[in-house]
C-alpha cells in the first residue's frame, strides 16, 4: 500500500503567512476596505476567492472580488524571490521520502506562486506530485485538495497524512478522512488545530523531523 505524507505548503513548508496578511489586508485597503489583520490571518489557508467572500461576507459586490484577488497577487508578487523554507522543511521531505512514504503537495498556490514556493523547499527531487487550486473546483476546508493529491499518487486514505498549519487544512484533512498533524509555525494557537482535527501538533518543520519517531509519520 503506499503511504502518502501529503503537505500544505505556505505556513507549513514556507514561512509565508505574514506576507499573505500583509499584502491582503493591503489589496482590502486598496478596495476601499478596513479588515483587521487578525481576522485576515485567521482567513489565510483558504483560497483567492473563499478568502475574501469569508472576510466580506454574502452581501458585499461580488463585481470586486477578482480585483482585490488580482491585486493581493500582484503584491504578494513582490516577494517570489525572497521566500523561505521553514526550519528543516526540505529535509523533512528527503527523510520521510527515504523512510518510503510518498510525498504529495496540497495547495490553494498555482502558477508562478506554487514555482517560488517549491523553489524556496528546494526538494523537487523528492515531491512525487502537486495538487494546486488548478486541479480542484473547491478549496479548503473542503477535502477534494487532499482527495486529489491522493488520487495523484494511488494512495488510500487510510495510509496517508496530512500536515498543515491551518484549521482549513484540518477540516479538509479529516473530512478526507487522513490523519491530520498541525504545525505551529503558521501562527494558528495548538488548541485551535487539536479543536479542528489534528492528532499532533509540532512547532515547525524541524520540530517534527526531530520528533518523526514518536510521531504520526513514523
Amino acid at each position: 500500500m503506499t503511504r502518502a505524507a501529503v503537505f500544505d505548503v505556505d505556513g507549513t513548508l514556507v514561512d509565508t503567512n505574514h506576507l499573505h496578511v500583509t499584502t491582503w489586508w493591503e489589496a482590502f485597503r486598496q478596495a476601499g476596505h478596513r479588515v483587521p489583520m487578525h481576522a485576515v490571518h485567521r482567513a489565510v489557508g483558504l483560497g483567492s476567492g473563499d478568502l475574501v467572500a469569508h472576510l466580506l461576507g454574502d452581501d458585499r459586490d461580488k463585481d470586486e472580488d477578482a480585483r482585490i484577488g488580482d491585486a493581493h497577487k500582484a503584491l504578494y508578487g513582490q516577494y517570489f524571490d525572497r521566500l523561505a523554507a521553514l526550519r528543516d522543511a526540505g529535509p523533512l521531505l528527503r527523510r520521510l521520502h527515504e523512510d518510503g512514504w510518498t510525498v504529495v503537495l496540497a495547495t490553494s498556490a498555482s502558477g508562478a506562486e506554487l514555482s517560488a514556493l517549491r523553489r524556496a523547499i528546494d526538494a523537487d527531487d523528492v515531491i512525487a506530485a502537486t495538487a494546486s487550486a488548478d486541479d480542484v473546483e473547491e478549496g479548503k476546508p473542503a477535502p477534494e485538495p487532499v482527495e486529489h493529491a491522493l488520487e495523484l499518487v494511488g494512495a488510500p486514505a487510510e495510509g496517508a497524512v496530512f500536515v498543515g498549519d491551518t484549521v482549513w487544512d484540518m477540516r479538509a484533512g479529516r473530512r478526507a478522512g487522513v490523519r491530520c498533524v498541525g504545525v505551529l509555525c503558521g501562527g494558528i494557537p495548538r488548541s485551535d488545530l487539536l479543536e479542528a482535527g489534528a492528532e499532533a501538533v509540532y512547532d515547525d518543520p524541524a520540530d517534527l523531523l526531530a520528533s518523526l519517531s514518536g510521531s504520526p509519520l513514523a
